[in-house]
């Protein structure tokens, strides 16, 4: 196999549940090919750099292998490796999150209808 499509590849590598999801992740230009938005029906090879930004974060990834059918995990991470420098900067990004007062927040009960309010405000809905 010399090559396969980005959306099957994503899936298979367990960045996205479903192929539906990476497509969409495309559509969106979450993901990056050597720093260039890219359909999901482009054609990866196996020495490829890709930009992927999920809920996880931000993974700048090698494509290592290829495959087309989604196995267990650690056939998963075998396709990839993680870039040192994605790897830090994720380690900064949930650190980064874990420091935010909001999360100190006893949240023993329901938000009342007022920090619903205020989250909805924030997150700019």
């Amino acid at each position: 196999m010399d090559s396969v499509r980005l959306d099957k590849w994503l899936w298979a590598a367990r960045f996205f549940k479903t192929r539906a999801l990476a497509v969409k992740a495309c559509d969106n230009n979450r993901i990056k090919l050597r720093g260039q938005p890219v359909k999901p029906a482009r054609d990866i090879k196996a020495t490829d750099q890709l930009t992927i930004t999920n809920d996880g974060g931000t993974f700048t990834v090698d494509v290592l292998a290829l495959s087309d059918v989604r196995g267990p995990a650690a056939v998963a991470q075998a396709l990839y490796g993680e870039t040192a420098d994605s790897v830090a900067a994720r380690a900064k990004e949930q650190q980064a999150r874990r420091d935010n007062p909001w999360f100190e927040i006893d949240r023993a009960e329901r938000p009342t209808k007022r920090d619903r309010r205020t989250l909805t405000k924030l997150r700019g809905r």
